[in-house]
């Protein structure tokens, strides 16, 4: 089935979108973007989502684009037309364009910036197998810029990463700056020790994860202990459990690092159960 998708103002079909060559998106990576989880037709923490956008805009000098207040309402529409279950819904918003490349930033007062909006169909999306097993994942050097709690469309030192590990026979990365464990290429990082959740804390190092503030929530609600702070790979070896979070992965149990198999090397009980207690949170509040 051809989707429909959304670009600057119109539902078109997705053989037919269109932008502009002068996209800054698409000459400097100049956007953001956020992509939210569908499950069962509804949208998972829409809210959260919109908020980390606002603050991502804010911080790169991005007007809100004219439709900003309709963007729920575009959300539930492309997933009614494209009849999306279980899947996401990918927003960029891009600084947009005003004839010519230029490093320079185009006059906000004269560009209005570029929105674009399209579904992925994941069915079963809650219930991946992946998550049954978990994840391989392997260490590799963090050489992006400086910013990664902005959610920009700079995407290329990710993709290298998840090729990386592809070709060690592994399914992700861990990044490492100055011996200490920053996030997953797509994601954020979690090891557990004892009845403890160790996590890096927020900073301009990493993405501020949606999915991140609810399973630290819910882990305390569940009485597990949470200590944000920086972890070494060789600590990461050594620990109980991994996981990592995403709004499309939600939960990912990581049963080795670095070729070192964690417990037993099967998914470990605790992140197992937090991915259970996040899906049926979500649910309960997906709109």
């Amino acid at each position: 089935m051809t989707r429909t998708v959304y670009v600057n103002g119109e539902y078109v079909p997705e053989n037919e979108a269109k932008i502009s060559i002068f996209d800054r998106a698409f000459l400097m990576a100049d956007g953001v973007y956020e992509v939210t989880s569908v499950l069962g037709g509804k949208l998972i923490d829409f809210e959260g989502h919109n908020r980390r956008l606002e603050r991502s805009l804010s911080e790169l000098d991005i007007k809100k684009p004219a439709v900003y207040d309709d963007l729920l309402e575009i959300h539930r529409e492309l997933v009614r037309v494209n009849e999306v279950e279980d899947g996401l819904v990918y927003l960029q918003i891009t600084r947009g364009s005003d004839g010519d490349r230029d490093f320079v930033f185009p006059d906000p007062e004269t560009t209005e910036p570029g929105v674009v909006l399209f579904t992925q169909n994941k069915p079963g999306l809650a219930d991946s197998p992946v998550a049954k097993k978990g994840i391989k994942i392997i260490s590799i050097e963090d050489v992006r810029w400086g910013r990664r709690d902005i959610k920009t469309v700079q995407l290329l030192y990710p993709s290298m990463g998840k090729m990386m590990a592809k070709k060690a026979g592994a399914d992700d990365a861990w990044m490492v700056q100055d011996g200490a464990v920053t996030e997953g290429t797509s994601n954020n990082a979690y090891i557990i020790k004892g009845n403890k959740i160790i996590t890096r804390a927020l900073s301009n190092d990493i993405l501020h994860g949606i999915t991140r503030a609810a399973v630290l929530r819910f882990a305390r609600e569940a009485q597990m202990q949470v200590e944000e702070r920086n972890f070494s790979i060789d600590e990461a070896k050594d620990a109980d459990e991994a996981f990592v979070t995403s709004a499309s992965t939600f939960v990912m149990p990581v049963v080795e690092i670095d070729g070192v198999a964690l417990g037993d090397g099967t998914p470990g009980s605790r992140a197992l159960r937090l991915r259970e207690i996040y899906l049926d949170e979500s649910r309960k509040a997906a709109i």
